[in-house]
């Protein structure tokens, strides 16, 4: 069970190489916490209790870490946020320079030329010109019906970008986790341990047989509206499921093992950047990362289709 199995990507090592699209850099002071719910902070047990989740990930050992209050945005970055900032900036993600993204293969909307390969590890993603956060299913798909459903196609570098500008900034992990947990401790799920609610989908992830034949029980192939389904008890929309989130940390499998009890930043070095949160492509019987507990990593210049992000920020701004 790898993290590429339901988070794929094609970044700039798979075609080409580009450099990252220029940052907007707002004024230093500017701070924006519209549509934030505050967590109040605490100490909290970080990890998988369960061991439900694959060695590699790292999700253990359970670990004690306490965090200050902080603000965190209620859902995913939408389509219809990232579009103004676009426009107030002219940011082109890195997915529009490399001119190429991933898409699953049963959800590409382009022309047999515009679909180039399958990636050769998850052969269930296709490599697609002119797929990106505008045509998340490829250059014959737009977001016109979409404005409520989280971005995609966008790297951790497109995601600091939008941070600068909206005067907000990417979650550590340890801040994803405690407040994907809505307040309840050592759970698997924001609502409780049981992956279904009273027969309800509580979430948008895979159903039937993967990677062929999607039931659609909870209504979506791909992304759901960010306010499909109830928040978790801190107000917060889909934390689990529908897109991978970026957060701020590098990834080390073994971090957990030696990170600092107060407020960790994650390990100084690496390669790649922690994702959270799993996506609708996630199933049990191969990728159960839609826990709380659950990790993932893709490098930083990586883009796909399930991939996202959401914003925090801290309560007072730094002096």
């Amino acid at each position: 069970m790898s993290g590429a199995c339901c988070a794929g990507s094609v970044g700039q090592g798979d075609l080409l190489t580009v450099g990252p699209a220029a940052p907007y850099r707002p004024p230093a002071d500017r701070r924006d916490t519209r549509g934030q719910r505050p967590i109040p902070g605490g100490t909290f047990a970080m990890g998988d209790p369960f061991g439900d989740g694959d060695p590699a990930d790292g999700e253990g050992p359970v670990h004690e870490v306490t965090l200050a209050p902080y603000l965190v945005d209620e859902t995913a970055v939408t389509n219809a946020a990232f579009a103004r900032f676009v426009r107030a900036t002219g940011h082109v993600t890195e997915a529009e320079q490399l001119g190429v993204s991933a898409v699953f293969h049963l959800a590409v909307e382009a022309a047999r030329a515009d679909v180039l390969h399958r990636l050769d590890t998850t052969p269930w993603w296709v490599a697609v010109k002119g797929a990106d956060w505008r045509h998340p299913a490829g250059p014959l798909s737009s977001i016109g019906d979409l404005p409520h459903h989280p971005v995609v196609h966008v790297t951790w570098h497109d995601a600091q970008a939008y941070c600068r500008w909206a005067g907000k900034r990417l979650l550590t992990e340890a801040e994803w986790e405690f407040a994907a947990r809505g307040g309840l401790a050592g759970r698997r799920f924001p609502w409780g341990d049981e992956l279904h609610d009273g027969g309800a989908w509580r979430l948008n992830v895979w159903q039937g047989d993967f990677p062929r034949h999607n039931t659609l029980d909870d209504g979506h192939l791909t992304t759901a509206p960010v306010k499909s389904y109830r928040p978790n008890g801190y107000g917060l929309f889909q934390t689990v499921g529908n897109v991978w989130e970026w957060c701020a940390d590098r990834f080390d499998a073994g971090y957990y093992a030696d990170s600092p009890a107060d407020d960790p930043h994650g390990p100084r070095h690496g390669h790649t950047r922690v994702m959270r949160g799993g996506s609708y492509l996630c199933h049990d019987s191969y990728c159960n990362r839609y826990r709380v507990a659950a990790r993932s990593s893709n490098t930083p210049d990586s883009a796909s289709a399930n991939v996202g992000f959401r914003c925090g920020n801290s309560l007072s701004t730094p002096s």
